[in-house]
């Protein structure tokens, strides 16, 4: 099995201890414009969601990872692939850190440990992102990990000043011989 940690995080499935977690991040409506949510969830609806977490990546097109520090157990934030294409093998990715924890190296972390998961155990050809224009710290992140920008999505996504273009980044696995 594919090793889902390093010597600093570990990349754990969801557990129902992380409801009132995910119910603060998921209802964050200053994250809302970097998704595609445009209400608030309820408990219900994330302790649903949560029990379902079980069910196989190639059911559900897609995995939520959960990112805890090895050194103190703490949950930091979470990494998730969607889209997930088995036949083209791709899928997109996403990571939410928690503020508290931004700034020290946790999301590079967390992204290594899981491009590894995703280009090594499931086989991935391709991961790809896409990131408002004007999010410097995603273009940043995605760009130390190795992304490349490949597009540009016209007035793709609204926000409270009107329309702004996505860039699209990916990274194609080439492995080494």
């Amino acid at each position: 099995m594919a090793q889902l940690e390093n010597e600093t995080i570990r990349l754990r499935a969801l557990e129902p201890e992380d409801l009132e977690l995910l119910y603060r991040w998921e209802n964050n409506p200053d994250l809302w414009n970097l998704g595609n949510t445009l209400s608030p969830y309820s408990r219900y609806i994330l302790k649903e969601y949560i029990k379902e977490s079980h069910r196989d990546i190639f059911d559900l097109k897609q995995l939520r990872l959960m990112i805890e520090l090895c050194s103190t157990g703490a949950t930091v934030g979470t990494i998730d692939l969607y889209d997930f294409e088995p036949h083209h093998r791709r899928a997109g990715i996403g990571i939410l850190l928690d503020p508290l924890y931004q700034g020290n190296g946790l999301a590079i972390e967390a992204m290594n440990v899981l491009m590894e998961y995703a280009f090594s155990f499931l086989k991935l050809r391709q991961l790809y992102v896409h990131i408002p224009v004007s999010n410097e710290p995603s273009k940043a992140l995605f760009t130390r990990c190795g992304f490349t920008i490949t597009g540009i999505m016209t007035d793709w996504i609204m926000t409270e000043n009107g329309y702004t273009d996505v860039l699209m980044m990916q990274k194609v696995y080439a492995p080494t011989v």
